[in-house]
């Protein structure tokens, strides 16, 4: 079980920093103006680009972080349900 989250943790973490390299999100005052300085041979635009990027992606991280203590920290192993063989009257 723990093997698998791993696994998808990883697969989730690769699509994720795999996935963001090819967009580019951007308001639209940024966007013009990245475009201008890259067309007159400016490198600043692609570094607002990728900076951008690493922006976006630092809440995403940040999450899947403490959401990989609070699994570790909250799980429980063999735990007997005690519940009663009487049905319940919703009435």
């Amino acid at each position: 079980m723990m093997k698998g989250f791993k696994i998808l943790l990883v697969l989730v973490i690769l699509s994720v920093t795999i996935g963001t390299k090819s967009s580019y999100a951007q308001c639209a005052m940024c966007a013009m103006n990245a475009e201008s300085s890259v067309r007159n041979g400016n490198k600043q635009g692609t570094g607002l680009n990728k900076g951008i990027l690493y922006l976006l992606a630092a809440p995403y991280l940040a999450v899947i972080g403490v959401g990989y203590i609070w699994h570790r920290k909250y799980r429980r192993k063999n735990v007997a349900l005690n519940m009663k063989d009487e049905k319940i009257n919703l009435n």
